[in-house]
């Protein structure tokens, strides 16, 4: 039964995850290059409905091999979970409702800190990259109290 669920994990990366992160990249693409405003939000929100499936299907993959999700805490999994729904919800708002022309996103926790972009670590370098694509602006603070990151990205509207 564990060879059944590794061998159906390893399908789920090398299939339809691969294939959603390609998706992603075009949908990425399709916004870079669209000049109509009502389009390029239509876009984003299918870009972020797309990393929603990623993420569901690298989570469904790690519950497979045995593994914890990326985004879990011991105990606090819905948690997790639930806060990421909100998030999630917040930011559909603000795309459908808001006429912003600025969004600002302010996370922390109390946890050990130590938080940074070091060489062979993807997570938060990638975040950067993509606040710098979008002509945004980034701020982590790590301390032994916590680490908190502040990011403020301009909409197109």
């Amino acid at each position: 039964m564990n060879n059944e669920r590794v061998t159906l994990a390893q399908e789920l990366h090398d299939g339809i995850a691969q294939d959603l992160v390609v998706l992603g990249f075009s949908i990425d693409q399709a916004i870079a290059q669209c000049q109509e405003p009502e389009l390029k939000a239509s876009l984003r929100m299918i870009r972020f409905t797309t990393t929603t499936l990623i993420e569901k299907v690298r989570a469904e993959m790690h519950q497979l091999r045995g593994a914890e999700p990326l985004l879990s805490v011991p105990g606090q999994v819905n948690t997790m979970h639930e806060a990421l729904r909100v998030v999630q919800e917040i930011l559909r708002n603000i795309e459908k409702h808001s006429d912003a022309k600025t969004l600002e996103i302010a996370i922390g926790d109390d946890g050990k800190g130590g938080v940074g972009v070091r060489d062979g670590s993807f997570g938060l370098k990638g975040i950067q990259e993509r606040i710098e694509k979008l002509n945004g602006e980034i701020h982590i603070d790590s301390d032994a109290n916590g680490t908190r990151i502040g990011v403020t990205i301009p909409l197109d509207r």
